[in-house]
């Protein structure tokens, strides 16, 4: 497939971003796709599906595959997001490791190691540059240099250092192919899957140290009053009691903190103005309950 308009070929395909939790994936994919799809923060596990974020040019299109983090599953909602990083592998064109350059364990090398055996253009991200020395950085990609990576490039996603050199290394390993979306579409997502994780996310921003990892998200209705008002119902799940009174908090401050900050953000990516209704009701162990992980949106479970 060619450009009409330049008659150079036109490049498309599929990026896998993979690492452990809380190397920044999700914060370099919404930086390369210039809008945040997928929600940050800096608790380890803040992914929990695979999302797709696309980044369209007029001679190319990078399909991302942003991925939960590898880890050793303890619960049924791990052991579907570790299956969710595995089969976002499948038929890609690139392989993206990443690594905190400033946090580099024995984790971090030992999926270096296991994904440079796989048969497919690789490229090893060294995050976090911007929080680390130029020796440090050095010496990182001195340390990998035995590595099976095609290339091995330092970046900070957070100030964007280095982004424009690995996103012209990504389309150097793209095939010729087809534009798999329209040059509008960013994500896959569904608006009501988006609006629910960037709950999920206020709430991770704010909430003590346990409360976190138990939080679930269900959005129980969207409804469209007007052109200008959309009424959205909202329901925070979390395993127990004490944890139901930390997120509502005291007379209801931290859920009032929480709601106020998703309606912003909800109401720029629907273009509206926002009502939104936030509940929160206790599901003992729900992580490990295939019924409300599909609920919840965790399919295949």
């Amino acid at each position: 497939m060619k450009n009409e308009k330049t008659e150079k070929p036109f490049l498309s395909g599929f990026a896998a971003i993979i690492g452990r939790p809380n190397v920044g994936k999700s914060t370099m994919m919404n930086a390369m796709v210039g809008e945040k799809v997928a929600i940050v923060s800096n608790r380890p596990q803040t992914t929990r599906n695979r999302i797709m974020g696309v980044a369209t040019d007029a001679n190319w299109q990078i399909v991302f595959l942003d991925t939960p983090g590898l880890h050793k599953p303890r619960t049924r909602l791990g052991e579907y997001m570790v299956k969710s990083a595995q089969d976002a592998m499948d038929g890609i064109d690139v392989l993206i490791v990443m690594v905190d350059v400033c946090e580099i364990g024995p984790q971090d090398r030992a999926i270096v190691s296991e994904m440079a055996g796989r048969s497919v253009r690789k490229i090893l991200v060294l995050n976090k540059t911007d929080a680390a020395d130029e020796a440090r950085v050095m010496a990182a990609i001195q340390s990998f240099a035995g590595e099976a990576y095609d290339a091995i490039v330092p970046i900070s996603a957070r100030t964007g250092k280095g982004m424009e050199e690995l996103r012209k290394t990504i389309v150097s390993y793209l095939p010729e192919g087809p534009k798999y979306f329209p040059d509008d579409m960013m994500t896959d997502q569904p608006e009501r899957v988006i609006c629910a994780e960037i709950i999920r996310e206020k709430a991770l921003l704010h909430l003590r140290e346990e409360v976190p990892h138990g939080i679930g998200v269900e959005m129980m209705a969207i409804n469209k009053l007007s052109d200008n008002m959309t009424e959205i119902h909202a329901t925070i799940y979390c395993e127990r009691a004490s944890h139901k009174g930390i997120i509502i908090g005291k007379q209801g401050a931290m859920l009032r903190t929480i709601g106020a900050e998703a309606r912003k953000d909800i109401e720029n990516l629907l273009g509206t103005r926002i009502n939104l209704q936030l509940w929160v009701k206790v599901r003992e162990d729900w992580r490990n309950r295939l019924g409300d992980l599909r609920t919840l949106g965790y399919e295949n479970t």
